[in-house]
This record gives C-alpha cells, sequence and structure tokens, in this order.
C-alpha cells in the first residue's frame, strides 16, 4: 500500500497561518513532504514561521500577507500560490477568530467580525481554488471547525454565540462542498478542535486556573490538547489515506463532546 500519508510532491496552502494551529500545520505539511503557501495577515511573523519550517525541513515555503476577508486580497494570493508552485492540492482553511460574545449583548460589528472571517474568508478561499481543483480533477479540502460547532459551553467566561453559529456553518459548508465536488475528485471535510493553546485562547483560558480545573474535570482526558495534537487528524484528511472519505467530521477533542 506504501506510506498513505505521505505528501511528498504535493502543494498546501494554509490560512491563519502566522501563530498557533495554523504554524503547526504548515511545518506538519512540511514535514509530510509537501510544498507549503502559509497566508495571514501579520507578514513578518509569517515569514519567521517560514524561514523557521525550510530551516527544519527543507520544503519550500512561501508566506503571503492575505487578509481572507477581502476577496480580491485572496483572488491574489492564491493566484501567487499557482504562479509559484503551478497547483494547489490540499487547502486547509484555519483563520478564524472567536469573540466573547453574548446574543442579548454582541454589537453588530462584533458579529459581523467573526461571520466574515470564520465563514467569508472560507467562502472566498474555496471560490479561487476549487476551480483549480476541479480542472485538475485532484484536491483536499480541510475546513478547521471547532468542536463548538456541535456543542456549547455553559461557563460565563466561554459564552461565544457567534464563534458557535460560523463553525456550525463551517459544518454545514463542508458538507455541500463534499457533496457538490466529490464527483470532480475533491474530498472536503472538517476537524474540530477542542481547547487548544493559541493567540485565541491563551489570554482569557489557559491563565484561569478556574476554567481550566473545569474543563480538566468534564474532560475524559482530564487536560486540554497538547501542542501538535491536531496535525495528525490534519494529515489524514490531506493524504490519500481519506480518499473515500467525504462531508466528515472529527471531533479531536479528548472525548470531551461525548459526555
Amino acid at each position: 500500500m506504501g506510506n498513505l500519508f505521505d505528501l511528498t510532491g504535493k502543494v498546501a496552502v494554509v490560512t491563519g497561518a502566522s501563530a498557533g494551529l495554523g504554524a503547526d500545520a504548515a511545518l506538519a505539511y512540511a514535514e509530510a513532504g509537501a510544498d507549503v503557501a502559509i497566508l495571514a495577515r501579520r507578514l513578518e511573523k509569517l515569514e519567521a514561521i517560514r524561514d523557521d519550517i525550510i530551516k527544519n525541513t527543507g520544503r519550500k515555503v512561501i508566506a503571503i500577507s492575505c487578509d481572507v476577508t477581502k476577496e480580491e486580497q485572496v483572488k491574489n494570493a492564491i493566484q501567487r500560490v499557482l504562479h509559484t508552485y503551478g497547483k494547489i492540492d490540499i487547502l486547509l482553511n484555519n483563520a478564524g477568530v472567536a469573540e466573547h460574545c453574548a446574543v442579548d449583548e454582541a454589537t453588530e460589528e462584533e458579529w459581523d467580525r467573526v461571520i466574515a472571517v470564520n465563514i467569508k474568508g472560507l467562502v472566498f478561499t474555496c471560490k479561487y481554488v476549487v476551480p483549480h481543483m476541479k480542472e485538475r480533477g485532484y484536491g483536499k479540502i480541510v475546513n478547521v471547525a471547532s468542536v463548538n460547532a456541535i456543542v456549547a459551553d455553559k461557563s460565563d467566561l466561554f459564552i461565544r454565540h457567534s464563534y458557535n453559529t460560523t463553525k456550525a456553518a463551517v459544518l454545514g459548508l463542508t458538507k455541500g462542498l463534499a457533496a457538490s465536488y466529490a464527483q470532480y475528485g475533491l474530498t472536503v471535510n472538517a476537524l474540530g478542535p477542542g481547547l487548544f493553546e493559541s493567540e485565541m485562547t491563551s489570554e482569557r483560558l489557559f491563565k484561569s486556573e478556574e476554567f481550566l480545573s473545569l474543563y480538566s474535570y468534564m474532560n475524559p482526558s482530564n487536560r486540554p490538547a497538547n501542542k501538535g495534537e491536531l496535525n495528525g487528524p490534519i494529515i489524514f484528511f490531506s493524504s490519500d489515506a481519506s480518499s473515500y472519505v467525504q462531508g466528515q467530521f472529527i471531533a479531536v477533542d479528548g472525548g470531551g463532546s461525548i459526555v
């Protein structure tokens, strides 16, 4: 069978790659043999990550400043990737934001920001990558949703109604894309990370002993996720190991969603 998880010769695009899960995924792709394009708004951070990946893996990596909420920027970024590498095999839609957002308190601007990044950003990247994948008859799209697409949090520290809403929408879009484009050789699947430390979570959640204690007590694994624990499922969905997997969702949450 060979190594079904080998990505040698593949080109992966990662959005939201300037920190956290996106940066980890970019390195994991390179370690699996892929060349990588990393996209985010903060070019300086991207360039540092690019240099580190090249140093540690020897793979080709390009860093592109791109705000996924701006369609023209997404279009230009994808065109640059295609000009550089000639193809895109894998798209990891990782860019995302979360706000402490209760439906009875949040402003329209707060809702708009989360919707723009978490939904529109994903739509824009797919809009410009899918035609290329359809033409080639091959493509792997992996959408980073959240375990909060299927479960909610009661803690006052963690009221994120806009996040719940948009991440549930990612699951709906994942199924729609998979159903429409499987016939063209594309697979489209989604992942639901639980609590990983990142820029999004470190300030409010990982500095709260009360929250971490409660989370660990409620989680069958008795802990938050460790760095890198999302990479295995990402590589699975991005490789030929998942060639007959369509429109599926894997919760990577230590079992938190089953209790």
